[in-house]
């Protein structure tokens, strides 16, 4: 009871010392001397009201009435508290002047500690100055000099200020706080710290509640690992680890780089989304690619990626890359693949003794590399087209951790300057450089249209080296501009390509047929061989067929252009030319043309 009265005797006394005459019945207004700011008034809101202090003096300077306190200041104005250890009070202006140990604490949810604080009561603004701290229980924010809105709840610093937050730092010339959203806003060298990264940017929100920083200008994200990010817009939460970025942004490192028009990360989950326009550029020098798509995801920690949405696949080798497009696009590390896939080597080529020590050799080179089957086929199709390369060969060596392979799914198209395909579903190894086309699949090289159930096209030194067709293999090439089709049709088809990636060699084998249309050197028709044995073997030069070999239980013979010889008749089964699905250009595959 004593301490109570004692607290409404101090306020009378300043009240007493301080105003003219009070107006009964209108607590909420104190009239003021006519020399104050006339447009502002004094009111029981944002009176400032002394509540403690050890002593109390009366001072009059410039005809104002001031009262200064001394140890343990204790001042109210609404729910507003203010501590010093000494301060001043002039009750005309209702400002307050505190030294030594200021804080206040403004409504128990933002608490500020200076070494000096010039408050004005009726605007409701301070000015702290030395070893400035706000915090709001979830963060601090220190600086030399703040400005403080009670109002607004809001504080700001012009020259320099630093925030903590658990393990996030956040540095900036200029920075706005707004108490009531816990929301900062950072301006003009803006560096936020974490544990596993920084980010650089010239103007950032964080909020110190969820932990979500929103980027609003040009920003540059790095982490530990080496991995950039560059985004305009866009938002990043530090507790779940995701983010938002917008306006084209870029990610890259050491191996690969990605721009996309939004972008979507979980680094929790090593997941990734890339929207509108994506690009993925692979670094490698040995493996280089490009993943052109409207929709591209990557899971970091399976090393996969899979475009759909007009995707496009670029392997890069020289001036003769190849363009793959199909529905979906997909890619993962050949490491990951083999522990869960049965591998088998592929089949070696059976041909003539005359070079067939030349090809064996070939083969058995890459046999001993992975060769890997398309995930989707059926069971025990594999085995059918694949067995082993020599029945000494039980190891394999080591798999390079870097090695990627690519599968494509429906509607499947390529194109490069030696060769085009198209098809149902591609897998790619860049451990044996082998492209396997499924489901129908037609292959053009040159002059030459190659179809069967499926196709194996070895690669060497990033250029067609031999091409392997399993099961109902056809080989149609158009004779010049004529009307005519020289044809090869077995079980099966082996064929080399020269430098130029023309094919110069070709075997069918397995119930082996052949329509050939015989030329003088004046390129006159000279009749057409129709042929059936085990096996053919047939040389190339320049892409023509220049000696042609038949092997065991050959039938047939030459029939005459003309006469009683029906051309539509001669066209084996299967025979379909269908250079309308060829892809003339890149630009083809994407526009389906």
């Amino acid at each position: 009871m004593a301490a109570i009265l004692k607290r409404y005797i101090t306020i009378g006394f300043v009240l007493i010392a301080i105003i003219t005459h009070a107006q009964p019945g209108k607590p909420k207004e104190i009239n003021k001397p006519k020399d104050t700011v006339k447009s502002k008034a004094i009111t029981q809101e944002n009176f400032l009201y002394i509540l403690a202090a050890d002593k109390q003096y009366l001072q009059k300077s410039d005809s104002n009435q001031l009262v200064s306190y001394a140890g343990n200041v204790k001042v109210r104005q609404g729910k507003t508290l203010f501590y010093a250890d000494s301060a001043i009070i002039n009750p005309v202006a209702n400002t307050l002047e505190s030294f030594g140990n200021v804080h206040i604490n403004d409504s128990d949810s933002v608490h500020i500690y200076a070494q000096y604080l010039r408050y004005m009561g009726i605007e409701k603004k301070a000015l702290l100055t030395k070893k400035v701290r706000l915090t709001d229980k979830k963060s601090i924010l220190t600086t030399e000099n703040l400005t403080y809105d009670v109002n607004l709840k809001l504080g700001t610093y012009l020259y320099g200020g630093k925030v903590v937050n658990k393990k996030t730092t956040l540095t900036s010339k200029e920075g706005n706080y707004y108490g009531d959203t816990k929301d900062i806003y950072f301006y003009k060298d803006v560096l936020l710290l974490q544990p596993d990264g920084t980010i650089k940017t010239d103007s950032l929100q964080y909020n110190t509640t969820t932990e979500v920083s929103t980027f609003i200008s040009p920003t540059v994200i790095k982490d530990k690992k080496g991995l950039t990010i560059k985004t305009r817009e866009g938002f990043y939460d530090i507790k779940k680890k995701i983010a938002n970025l917008y306006k084209r942004s870029i990610i890259e490192d050491s191996t690969f780089s990605i721009t996309a028009d939004e972008i979507a990360i979980d680094s929790l989950n090593g997941l990734s989304e890339f929207r509108g326009n994506a690009v993925y550029r692979s670094k490698d020098k040995e493996q280089g690619f490009d993943m052109i798509a409207n929709n591209i995801k990557t899971n970091n920690k399976r090393s996969t990626i899979m475009a759909t949405q007009i995707p496009l696949l670029i392997i890069k080798q020289g001036a003769d890359s190849i363009f793959i497009t199909a529905d979906t696009l997909f890619s993962g590390r050949v490491i990951d693949l083999l522990k869960t896939k049965n591998i088998s080597p592929v089949r070696p080529v059976i041909v003539d003794t005359s070079i067939k020590k030349e090809i064996t050799k070939a083969v058995i080179k890459d046999t001993i590399k992975v060769a890997a089957a398309k995930p989707s086929i059926k069971k025990g199709t594999v085995k059918n087209v694949v067995d082993s390369a020599k029945s000494n060969i039980t190891t394999t060596p080591p798999v390079d951790s870097t090695l990627k392979y690519f599968e494509a799914y429906k509607n499947v198209k390529i194109f490069s300057d030696s060769l085009q395909a198209v098809g149902d579903s591609l897998f790619f190894s860049g451990q044996d450089s082998v492209f396997r086309l499924f489901d129908n699949p037609i292959l053009w090289a040159q002059e030459n249209q190659i179809s069967g159930d499926t196709i194996y096209l070895f690669l060497k030194n990033k250029k067609p080296e031999r091409l392997y067709v399993f099961e109902n293999a056809l080989s149609i090439c158009k004779v010049d501009s004529s009307i005519y089709f020289n044809q090869v049709k077995g079980n099966s088809i082996n064929a080399l390509f020269d430098s130029t990636g023309q094919v110069h060699f070709l075997t069918a084998k397995g119930s082996a047929e052949n329509i050939y249309y015989a030329q003088d050197e004046q390129k006159g028709f000279v009749g057409v061989n129709k042929n059936s044995c085990d096996l053919i073997e047939i040389n190339f030069t320049d892409g023509k067929p220049k000696r042609v070999k038949f092997i065991n239980n050959l039938e047939g013979g030459l029939l005459p252009m003309r006469g009683k010889t029906n051309h539509d008749d001669l066209k084996l089964k299967s025979f379909n030319w269908q250079d309308k699905l060829r892809p003339k250009s890149k630009f083809d595959i994407l526009t389906g043309n």
